[in-house]
């Protein structure tokens, strides 16, 4: 049975491996524990999509009660605002005359799009783009609090790139990004909290020396699924999760069984070549391997590793492995917003039965 035929109602079983399978209920109770949280606080929750890759996912996310949304790509954005979304910050600088061009078409017709610089050369291509367009263009300052990836340095350098956005007569500044996206899946939760403190301190000192020297920094944006309640304790008044909507192995290694894991890839036993070993059709292209191998759910004392492609196989720390061919097994991927990008579906599921069929459409969005 194929997507395309699917009915809402009918048996997971009957779905075709290896594919995504998404626990509605699981995903309702992860959304529950997140929004509850930060229930009368003036915390705003921008999740950020690079995990999910869905509009309808997106949607699900702004009904629980987000107040915009992140994306990591120019074409992300594209995506998202096609399908009614408008609320959006692109995480991730954009340069190249050929983004340049895309981003003046979005920003026309799309005016709550928001940017991030962390140069003078990012303000003068942001104000170029936002004058052709013929709009007011709102826009982050990023700053690097430790990541060493994008961003402008603390205190000082900063202030001179928030001088230059302000001299562009078509950007705003309205807040400041400063991820510490390299603290997220510490184990141990005081050095976690104890770094994320660090790097809250460059970020807030520096909202405040922008604030000192004129500047109207509104938002305050960071944190991740591992560190957002401690940036929102050193101030912060937006968060950016975005793993915690599925979970995967390495955030609950890292933050334990806070949030449910709501997605696993399903898929089947074509071989059993010894007792204690078999294969599945659930190779590379099906599950990522950047944060380790994938692990059985329901199976303990079974291990998976990819051995290809187009296989994987399940071997068992007993004798005899309680697996037979044609056996339907769940894995939870280690890593899921890579996970998730290798695939076209969500099958969303109640108790077993399908409730809906989800494309991926920002599924390999990456320029």
């Amino acid at each position: 049975m194929t997507s395309s035929t699917i009915e809402k109602g009918i048996s997971i079983d009957l779905i075709d491996t290896p594919c995504l399978l998404v626990d509605m209920a699981l995903v309702e109770k992860n959304l529950k524990t997140l929004f509850s949280k930060l229930s009368g606080t003036n915390v705003k929750v921008r999740p950020h999509l690079k995990t999910v890759k869905s509009p309808e996912f997106a949607k699900l996310l702004l009904a629980a009660g987000a107040t915009g949304v992140c994306v990591a790509k120019l074409s992300e954005a594209e995506v998202m605002a096609a399908a009614g979304i408008e609320d959006i910050l692109i995480t991730t600088e954009i340069m190249g005359a050929p983004k340049l061009e895309r981003l003046e078409k979005l920003i026309a017709k799309h005016a709550q799009v928001k940017v991030v610089i962390d140069s003078a050369v990012g303000a003068c291509a942001m104000q170029n783009a936002a004058k052709n367009a013929g709009v007011k263009l709102s826009v982050f300052l990023e700053l690097n609090v430790g990541q060493n990836r994008a961003g402008v340095e603390p205190g000082e350098p900063a202030l001179r790139i928030a001088n230059e956005i302000s001299k562009q007569s078509n950007l705003q500044l309205i807040g400041i990004q400063g991820y510490e996206g390299h603290l997220q899946l510490l184990p141990d939760e005081t050095e976690r909290k104890r770094l994320c403190a660090e790097s809250m301190e460059k970020l807030m000192s520096t909202v405040a020396l922008l604030r000192q020297n004129g500047h109207k920094i509104d938002v305050i944006t960071t944190g991740g699924t591992g560190t957002s309640e401690y940036c929102v304790e050193a101030g912060a008044n937006e968060v950016q999760p975005g793993s915690f909507i599925f979970m995967d192995v390495a955030y609950r290694r890292a933050i334990g069984q806070r949030y449910e894991n709501a997605l696993t890839v399903v898929s089947t036993v074509i071989s059993k070549p010894s007792e204690s070993r078999c294969v599945i059709d659930a190779g590379f292209k099906s599950l990522s391997t950047d944060s380790g191998n994938a692990e059985l759910r329901s199976h303990t004392n079974m291990t998976y590793r990819p051995a290809g492609d187009e296989h994987g196989i399940i071997e068992s720390s007993n004798s005899k492995l309680q697996l037979e061919i044609g056996d339907r097994v769940e894995l939870i991927p280690s890593h899921i917003d890579t996970t998730v990008n290798l695939h076209d579906y969500y099958y969303c599921h109640r108790g077993g039965r399908i409730e809906n069929v989800w494309r991926l459409s920002a599924r390999g969005k990456v320029q």
